[in-house]
């Protein structure tokens, strides 16, 4: 069947990975989640769902493509009859100077008619706070953290109120942690008083899990909101609440098994990443690629093939372009930064296309940039949300492509020091 019938909650993620983690957040609170890559046809056969999170690639994208892209988004989810879109961004407020989440909020706030937008990229369960509108990764402000380094869009400031009005065209508010500990009701009157003023969008705290659960009652009631997969959460908790959805079994299916062989790539370069690399050598075959050879066109896509192919009958296998940031700055200085980027992104997509080609039905991916060029590559119009790998990561089952697929895309930072083996033991 096609998705005709009403959504209760509408998605548009700025990454592919990120997609994951909000339709996992989504399933675990009992929304019957859909992920789909890209706006979807109108003839994509669907189950019927409560949410549907469009997954797009445009967070370090030029800002009006990401504008133009949320809103043809937007624009359909409103025609399944999404009363509530959420714009998902990462729990980092990755962004640049002048976007992407400014140009893009200030885009679907104009189109929804809204008065004040409420943001918060706060998720307490992933260790991500905001207080008097800063943002902590763990126990350190963001600009203290690995962020500072991130290779794409690293984070100076801490500060998201500073950091959104530097993007945006309109004024941006603060409603603080005890307004929040107020609960619904102060939120509702501390954003209708901010609206009055001409403040178009206010960053909100969020120190605390039942934080989520305030915010999203009075976000369900606006047509828009941003934010990372915390926000998710309150908001789906909001709808089942007050009754508008009624709970699936929380947590998602593992689904049908696919078998066949499995492989691992890692484009990612965070720590986080490094450290699971390093810990899979233990139990899987592995091979570090070159990036320079990548860059100049020393044929590695293809060596990587060669040495894949003949073990993927014995097991599993992990292809890794992933650096250290003193290595990726070095590499971005002799080669240019997009330049290094595209080049590393379409080798690890051209490994992904032929090692399916090869017989691989169940692919692990980590790193948002290189998740979203491997998926791209692979065509596969959406998938279904199954079981939770670890925070954030769930099993995807592909709908609507040529292949019948499991997928695991990870953010970088995701997942657990064991990541690549307990992704696979739950990949059938």
């Amino acid at each position: 069947m096609t998705l005709a019938a009403k959504i209760s909650l509408g998605c548009i993620a700025d990454d592919y990975t990120g997609a994951s983690d909000l339709a996992n957040t989504l399933t675990r609170a009992g929304l019957r989640t859909v992920q789909t890559i890209g706006v979807p046809a109108d003839d994509l056969a669907l189950p019927e769902v409560d949410a549907v999170v469009v997954s797009l690639k445009s967070r370090s994208i030029e800002a009006g493509l990401a504008v133009s892209r949320s809103r043809a988004a937007d624009q359909w989810l409103r025609s399944r009859g999404a009363g509530h879109v959420l714009f998902k961004i990462c729990s980092t407020f990755d962004s640049t100077v002048s976007g992407n989440i400014g140009p893009v909020m200030d885009a679907l706030r104009a189109d929804a008619g809204e008065g004040a937008v409420l943001v918060t990229p706060a998720f307490p369960e992933t260790g991500r706070t905001v207080y008097q509108g800063n943002l902590f990764v763990g126990a350190v402000p963001l600009n203290e953290s690995p962020l500072k380094d991130h290779p794409l869009n690293p984070m100076h400031d801490s500060n998201l109120v500073r950091v959104l009005a530097r993007q945006s065209r309109t004024q941006i508010g603060l409603v603080d942690l005890a307004t929040v500990a107020r609960g619904a009701d102060a939120v509702r009157a501390r954003l209708a008083e901010l609206a009055a003023k001409g403040i178009g969008a206010a960053i909100i705290d969020a120190v605390f899990d039942r934080d989520l659960e305030a915010i999203g009652l009075v976000a369900a009631e606006h047509r828009l909101s941003v934010g990372a997969s915390g926000i998710g959460l309150g908001l789906a908790r909001a709808l089942v609440s007050t009754g508008n959805v009624k709970p699936a079994r929380a947590g998602g299916e593992t689904g049908t098994a696919v078998g066949g062989p499995a492989a691992c790539l890692a484009g990612s370069c965070s720590q986080a990443t490094l450290q699971q690399i390093a810990n899979a050598e233990r139990v899987m075959p592995v091979l570090h690629l070159d990036p320079d050879r990548i860059i100049t066109g020393g044929g590695e896509a293809q060596r990587a093939l060669d040495w894949a192919r003949p073990r993927l009958a014995e097991g599993p296998v992990l292809i890794a372009s992933s650096a250290t940031p003193d290595q990726v700055a070095a590499l971005q200085a002799r080669h240019g930064r997009d330049a290094a980027g595209h080049a590393i992104e379409q080798a690890m997509a051209d490994i992904a296309e032929n090692l399916v080609k090869s017989g691989v039905q169940r692919l692990i991916v980590a790193g948002g940039e290189t998740s979203g060029a491997v998926v791209d590559r692979l065509k596969i119009p959406g998938f279904l949300v199954g079981v939770e790998i670890a925070a954030g990561v769930p099993v995807l089952h592909s709908v609507g492509g040529k292949a019948d697929m499991q997928l695991a895309l990870k953010s970088g930072n995701f997942g657990g020091a064991e990541f690549f083996a307990d992704a696979l033991r739950l990949m059938r």
